[in-house]
């Protein structure tokens, strides 16, 4: 469906409006087709129906005289001697609530005052981005918040919130951290919610059901169609007014449901890929995986990502399951989100959750990634070289004592890229480097998915103190915030957020996926040891190097290390920083090691996980158990 169209025409020197719903739906395959209208979401009988015109390929329209504004609607179709369920359309822009029910509204209306000046902050060189990954409603949910209006999109854009500690929390937090870019998990209308309830079930969201649409259960008024989108609008609004720019999650390779999915009650069948045996193939392992190959189902996902740029004015995408796609289309879409807005950052899962009937050769997998525009894919190599298996949960990394793991971890510091000091046949997955360019990897250690980095510490650590435990976190943030590529965080990481030792919390309760905003209290210096690293990236080219040329022209590795201990010299020169050379250096094992510091006198950024501003060093260095130190000439 369309945005209304208003006319404005003059007879006679009197203005007059012509007002009308345009409707066009595509469904090839159908004999007939109705556009069925509803008094309200609970109601399963229509109230008028209207038989809609075939139109050349394989469209159907229906002009609808009048304003009907707030009207709920469906599509249905004749096939096979039978008529489908009633759906919305899968270019619905609002529904009524739980989104069976598309509804007519004006865009124009559901903006949030200032809307038209609203802008993007500036942002340039993609490896300048450090992403905080956030779940809405763990934002503020819990009571240590100090945010009113708990789990909705307003209390994320609440200002000036405290914990009980008197520290900021929410927005200021995420400002004040120094971030550039916040990553919300999927905001888009999912099925596992209840809207209707006044405390709404969890679910992280990853079972679409209206792509183009914002999620009922985090606006103040799910009934309201209107009121979800001028709220996640304002959301959007105050992050850039703060400085941050807007990642939406989206997941376009799977729908919650199949055979009664409305794009399957639309057109059976075409937005599928399928087995041989006629049956749904299930890369996602989720029941279905959309064929992003087939015309209409790429000019979906195109239109949908667009849309969500023009009209919400959002930032980036990461793309849920992006091995699921095909190349052509997950470059096309660069293409054309780049055109619209050239600072867009575009990243996804290099890897599906099982097999595709469509080749390997032609999928946006973390090995092709080097054939993507613009591109990048997550680097589960350094993620699991830094903290262990996020499979084998008593598996350590190289952070947590793990013998062998260097290799992994020099990988992930030249962001996937070719260097010649890294022996890929050491390296934990990949054997060759995928990326072509350092802002093609994302690097981290821990996201939504799997323990969070306090929980696996504690599992594959069992008999370490929690002060011993506290180290291998601080080093393992450490590795990623230093190293190349594009920073990403989970949110709560740089306080040692814990879900209880629940590993994959999609549907676990508040109590599990909350952020106890009490722990910046408890935990104040794991909080500023990471905002020191952000800064001090922020501040540093030679930590964001734009291309595999100058990675490998400043970085060299020392070589003849003790086991389990890494160091490598940045040419912050070349680089173009004001650090003319920065000497980093990685303990991973639990006793201290000793390197040579080589010729100069070096300055100490951190000096075995603490900050030590201008403190200076000569000859031997001294590293703790566990620990990272960066060293810097002027």
């Amino acid at each position: 469906m369309k945005n209304i169209r208003c006319i404005t025409a003059k007879t006679w020197g009197l203005p007059i409006r012509l007002k009308k719903s345009f409707f066009r739906l595509w469904a090839p395959s159908a004999m007939e087709v109705r556009l069925m209208i509803y008094s309200d979401f609970a109601n399963p009988n229509f109230i008028d129906v209207f038989p809609m015109k075939k139109e050349a390929g394989g469209t159907w329209t229906f002009t609808w005289k009048g304003d009907h504004k707030g009207k709920l609607y469906a599509f249905s179709i004749y096939k096979d001697m039978k008529w489908g369920d009633a759906v919305p359309d899968p270019y619905a822009k609002a529904v009524a609530l739980n989104g069976k029910r598309a509804v007519i509204v004006d865009l124009k209306e559901t903006n949030p005052p200032g809307w038209e000046k609203d802008k993007s902050p500036l942002f340039v060189k993609k490896t300048d981005a450090v992403i905080y990954e956030l779940q809405v409603r763990d934002a503020s949910i819990a009571a240590s918040s100090g945010i009113r209006q708990k789990g909705l999109f307003n209390g994320l854009a609440e200002k000036g919130t405290r914990n009980p500690g008197g520290f900021s929390t929410g927005l200021d937090h995420i400002r004040e951290l120094g971030v550039t870019h916040v990553h919300l998990l999927p905001v888009f209308d999912f099925n596992s919610i209840d809207e209707s309830l006044a405390k709404p079930n969890y679910n992280w969201g990853y079972d679409p059901l209206n792509y183009n649409v914002p999620e009922g259960s985090f606006s103040t008024n799910a009934y309201d169609p209107a009121t979800r989108i001028r709220e996640l609008k304002n959301l959007v609004k105050t992050f850039h007014e703060n400085g941050l720019r807007v990642v939406m999650d989206v997941v376009y390779n799977h729908t919650s449901q199949t055979e009664s999915s409305l794009f399957n009650q639309l057109v059976p069948g075409y937005y599928y890929r399928q087995q041989k045996n006629g049956g749904f193939s299930n890369a996602s392992a989720c029941g279905n995986e959309t064929a992003s190959e087939r015309p209409m189902m790429r000019k979906f996902i195109l239109e949908s990502m667009k849309y969500w740029v023009q009209e919400y004015h959002i930032d980036g995408f990461r793309i849920d399951l992006m091995g699921i796609h095909d190349i052509e289309t997950i470059n096309l879409i660069s293409k054309e989100l780049h055109q619209l807005k050239p600072g867009i950052l575009l990243y996804g899962e290099g890897w599906t959750a099982g097999a595709s009937p469509l080749p390997d050769d032609q999928r946006a997998l973390k090995a092709n990634v080097a054939k993507l525009d613009r591109v990048a894919v997550f680097s589960d190599d350094i993620r699991d070289g830094i903290k262990g298996s996020v499979f084998e949960h008593a598996d350590p990394g190289f952070a947590s004592g793990k013998p062998g793991t260097e290799e992994s971890i020099k990988f992930g510091i030249v962001a996937a890229c070719k260097h010649p000091q890294v022996n890929y046949s050491k390296v934990n997955y990949s054997k060759k480097p995928y990326a072509a360019q350092p802002f093609q990897t994302i690097t981290y250690c821990e996201c939504h998915d799997n323990h969070v980095l306090w929980d696996k510490i504690a599992l594959s650590m069992k008999d370490a103190t929690e002060a011993e435990r506290r180290q291998v976190h601080l080093l393992s943030l450490s590795i990623v915030l230093s190293s190349q590529g594009i920073s990403f965080l989970h949110a709560g990481t740089e306080f040692l957020r814990s879900k209880k030792g629940v590993e994959n919390s999609f549907e676990s309760t508040d109590s599990i996926n909350q952020i106890d905003w009490n722990l910046k209290t408890k935990n104040q210096d794991v909080y500023e040891y990471t905002r020191a690293l952000i800064r001090m990236r922020r501040d540093h080219p030679a930590f964001r190097l734009p291309t595999t040329a100058l990675i490998n022209q400043c970085i060299r590795f020392r070589e003849g290390l003790p086991e389990g201990v890494i160091a490598y010299t940045i040419d912050g020169a070349k680089a173009g920083d004001k650090w003319k050379k920065i000497l980093v250096c990685f303990n991973g094992t639990n006793t201290t090691k000793r390197v040579g510091a080589g010729s100069g006198n070096w300055v100490s950024f951190i000096r075995n996980n603490q900050l030590a501003a201008n403190d200076k060093i000569k000859g031997e260095l001294e590293l703790a158990p566990r620990s990272c130190s960066i060293f810097y000439i002027r």
